[in-house]
């Protein structure tokens, strides 16, 4: 039975690599498979790009709304790249794809925003994904890496639209709670 898989992660944990690997592996096995991101994600343009400078063209910049026609004669796999950044609407096809159409979907993305918030689109898939699994990563300071951290010149902030893609201003990293909540009492912020 085909199933939707959620893999997150905070930043840099590698999960635009591992899809990449992934992918690798369904062609060295002969399978079919499609290379999908939100249209939103204008990193990388029409390529899943890892941050190891490894990258692939994707087959399908999905725009919200847009149907995601896909059969089972035509795919073995859905990998789906930045998969935070899609509407519920988006995460609810993926599961009918998987669940009615029988294509198994692997999704990437991030759990959270740098506020502590989620993004809708993993707030979906982690209530309706048959499996989730976290890829970890480190903090600075040693612990699991569970937060986001913007910051706009080497300043952290808290504020803010939720998507920004990296421009060269707004940086992003990885860290656990109790550095992200240390960053955010020097900054004054609070959760409201």
């Amino acid at each position: 039975m085909a199933k939707l898989h959620f893999r997150y992660a905070a930043m840099n944990a590698g999960k635009s690599t591992a899809l990449l690997q992934v992918a690798h592996n369904y062609d060295s096995l002969g399978k079919r498979m499609m290379l999908v991101k939100p249209s939103v994600d204008l990193k990388g343009g029409d390529r899943i790009v890892s941050r190891l400078g490894v990258e692939r063209p994707v087959d399908f910049l999905w725009a919200d709304g847009e149907p995601l026609n896909v059969t089972k004669a035509d795919y073995d796999v859905i990998l789906v790249d930045e998969a935070q950044f899609l509407s519920p609407r988006q995460a609810n096809d993926l599961l009918d794809v998987a669940v009615r159409v029988g294509v198994t979907v692997i999704a990437y993305g991030l759990r959270t925003d740098f506020r502590g918030d989620s993004f809708p689109g993993a707030a979906r898939l982690l209530t309706v994904a048959h499996e989730i699994e976290e890829i970890r990563t480190l903090c600075a300071c040693g612990s699991k890496a569970t937060m986001n951290l913007r910051s706009i010149n080497g300043v952290p902030v808290f504020a803010g639209d939720q998507v920004a893609i990296d421009d060269g201003s707004v940086q992003y990293e990885s860290v656990c709670a109790a550095c992200h909540q240390r960053f955010r009492e020097e900054a004054g912020a609070s959760w409201d």
